[in-house]
């Protein structure tokens, strides 16, 4: 899932570059309007595109990290079954 994840990142930030590269190469000849639009448009992308790239999926196991408290971990350990080794 993580793969997934990265390659829609890179996708949406390619496409990101791509609408700013040619807003100011291509379109700006014919239109300065339309090349600020797609550089507004550019510039959403890029917060979504950390939003997506780092949230967590259902499938990710996030609630195994260790919390830092030595005795709440122990006690989830025990309700979920495992043994950790006690130092």
């Amino acid at each position: 899932m993580y793969a997934r994840r990265r390659h829609v990142y890179f996708a949406m930030m390619g496409t990101c570059l791509t609408l700013f590269v040619l807003a100011w190469a291509v379109v700006r000849l014919w239109s300065i309007p339309v090349a600020v639009g797609m550089c507004v448009v550019a510039m959403i992308i890029p917060p979504v595109a950390a939003m997506i790239a780092n949230r967590r999926g259902p499938e990710d196991r996030w609630w195994d990290d260790p919390s830092g408290d030595p005795k709440s971990d122990e006690w989830w350990d025990e309700l979920d079954g495992k043994k950790r080794p006690r130092p």
